[in-house]
């Protein structure tokens, strides 16, 4: 791995870096977050399990906060001391995994969940 993946970037950065790649992504404290809304439990189980499968794919461990309606996904890489390349690589996974629209990627293949209150399981930003 180089030297450029595990250097930790300056807080301007990372700053900038998020408003033009992951909007729905901020920086607090030394990390990136993600705060991401669920319709209740059921829901947060299959966000925070397919975060679980992903990090550990990537051998690259997030922080989870969980509760009833939420997951909030903090980012950092610890042997850096500070938010790499790494960390902003499965932020983009975890965005277009967790957040996929099968309905509008699909060319038709999948209907996606129906427009519905009662199947919709992740809230939008």
């Amino acid at each position: 791995m180089t030297d450029d993946i595990q250097t930790a970037m300056s807080e301007d950065a990372i700053i900038s870096r998020l408003q033009a790649e992951l909007p729905h992504w901020y920086y607090e404290k030394g990390w990136i977050r993600r705060k991401i809304k669920t319709s209740g439990w059921k829901a947060t189980l299959m966000v925070v399990n397919t975060v679980g499968h992903l990090a550990e794919k990537a051998w690259h461990h997030p922080d989870l906060t969980v509760s009833y309606a939420f997951v909030i996904v903090k980012l950092v890489t610890h042997a850096a001391k500070g938010v790499t390349e790494k960390d902003f690589a499965l932020a983009k996974k975890i965005e277009d995994v967790v957040l996929w629209d099968a309905a509008a990627d699909s060319a038709g293949v999948f209907e996606g969940t129906p427009d519905d209150p009662r199947f919709k399981y992740i809230k939008p930003d």
